[in-house]
């Protein structure tokens, strides 16, 4: 290991910034944020360092560098672009044995500025010892996207509790035991989930021996239209914690792959005229789980709250109180319709657009037609390929132009996507020419013709 990662306390201590520019306003800022008082000594001064100087509490040198600077400071860095100054600015910080930095210089460095993820308290670190700082930060964005801001409030909550949590356990192993049940139960969940209040109180009465018996939680996850890449970091994270998952038919492999390995995962598909688990049977297991302690993730394909039957579970789930939480997910129309380079809207052509389900409860597709022919507007019909001969001629029946354009999306967003494209009186036939499968999604309206100019994502097999 070359260096030595630490963290230290510069809360009032004065530090020395040697240069004026841009990168010295970058490192400037990460050492006023950690609350050090800045003296920069610099020919000339950036407004904007000039102003972070003046809230530091600290003081500008508007000349050349001299060793006096060094005068009580506790870390020096070096953000020049004259090679000389900043090797004798190195040279001099380490005979006083002051820690000292040179950018883009790691052979002149005591110390390194890591790549840096702040959810404060709580701070991540990484470095690669100054040989790919790139790579560096590449990791750091990895890590950005891996934790989400809510961890820095449960380490706050750790530290209003930690001195009663110590006196209850003298022994560092239990306090060990304790903090990771916490960090690990619906006391983190609460927290995580923005809802400080209650999981206070949850805390406090688990450390008073007044906490209730383990109850679950239901996290109702919209997995997307299918590529894994457009799942939320909430969705990602609660995936990652359940004990079970219930999914259904439209969750991609790869989606439910990213759930925790040792799960349980129960399927409950649905499709029409085939309801592998009868809706009803779902919201009891749903409720049968999480009164068993568990944290249960229902996942389902698209954003759980358009056509994806979500209200219905969690009005079984607040019927016999049962905690949830909700995670929106891309919806069909928005990501396929990207992926298939379809705008929904355009000033050109529509200035609405509506979210249409081709199968009703009746197993009909009986629908406002006289309400869906308007030509300014973009129709999105879900699961409407068994019913796509009917809503064609629908529409046209009930004054849409023959020539709308249309298209068919099948199984966007991913490698097997495919997109017919065709009018409403030629695209039933079209579709009828060629095998295709659900999931699939409709688009109808005059955005179709952009399609041509920009589409980016064709899937596996050519578009038709």
């Amino acid at each position: 290991m070359e260096f030595l990662p630490l963290f230290h306390n510069l809360r009032g201590a004065r530090v020395l910034v040697v240069g004026g520019g841009e990168i010295a306003l970058r490192k400037s800022r990460l050492l006023a944020d950690a609350g050090a008082v800045l003296r920069v000594v610099a020919p000339q001064i950036g407004a904007e360092l000039h102003e972070l100087i003046d809230s530091s509490g600290g003081e500008e040198l508007l000349r050349g560098y001299s060793e006096a600077d060094l005068d009580g400071c506790v870390l020096i860095i070096a953000a020049t672009d004259d090679e000389p100054l900043n090797a004798q600015v190195s040279a001099d910080a380490r005979q006083r044995g002051v820690p000292v930095n040179v950018v883009d210089a790691p052979a002149l460095c005591s110390v390194i500025f890591p790549a840096i993820v702040d959810r404060s308290p709580l701070v991540i670190a990484v470095s690669s010892g100054g040989d790919a700082p790139v790579l560096a930060r590449l990791i750091r964005a990895k890590m950005e996207s891996w934790l989400p801001p809510t961890y820095g409030h449960l380490a706050g909550l750790a530290a209003r509790f930690r001195h009663q949590v110590k006196n209850l356990f003298p022994n560092v192993q239990q306090r060990r035991a304790f903090w990771e049940e916490v960090f690990q139960g619906p006391i983190a969940d609460r927290q995580l989930a923005g809802q400080g209040a209650e999981a206070e109180r949850l805390l406090q009465a688990k450390i008073d021996g007044q906490a209730p018996a383990a109850t679950g939680e239901v996290y109702l996850v919209g997995a997307g239209p299918g590529d894994p890449d457009l799942l939320t970091f909430k969705a990602l994270r609660l995936m990652q914690q359940a004990d079970v998952v219930l999914y259904d038919r439209l969750v991609a492999p790869a989606i439910l792959e990213l759930c925790r390995r040792d799960a349980d995962r129960i399927y409950v598909g649905k499709q029409r005229a085939d309801h592998a688990v009868p809706q009803d049977q779902i919201n009891q297991q749903l409720v049968a789980l999480a009164r068993q302690g568990k944290r249960v993730v229902r996942l389902k394909g698209g954003d759980p709250f358009i056509f994806g039957r979500g209200g219905e579970e969690i009005e079984e789930l607040a019927a016999h109180g049962i905690p949830f939480q909700v995670v929106p997910g891309i919806t069909a129309a928005s990501g396929c319709a990207a992926y298939a380079g379809i705008p929904l809207t355009h000033r050109d052509y529509a200035q609405s657009v509506r979210f249409v389900t081709g199968h009703l409860k009746n197993n009909t597709t009986d629908l406002p037609w006289k309400d869906l022919v308007s030509p300014a507007q973009t129709l999105v019909f879900y699961m409407g390929l068994i019913g796509l001969p009917i809503i064609c001629s629908e529409l046209i029946r009930h004054g849409r132009a023959a020539d709308t354009p249309a298209a068919l999306i099948q199984q966007g967003t991913t490698s097997n996507q495919r997109v017919f494209t065709g009018t409403l009186a030629n695209l039933p036939q079209l579709v009828a020419e060629h095998e295709v499968h659900a999931p699939t999604l409709v688009i109808v309206g005059e955005v179709v013709t952009l399609r041509d100019k920009l589409k980016w994502f064709e899937g596996a097999q050519a578009s038709i």
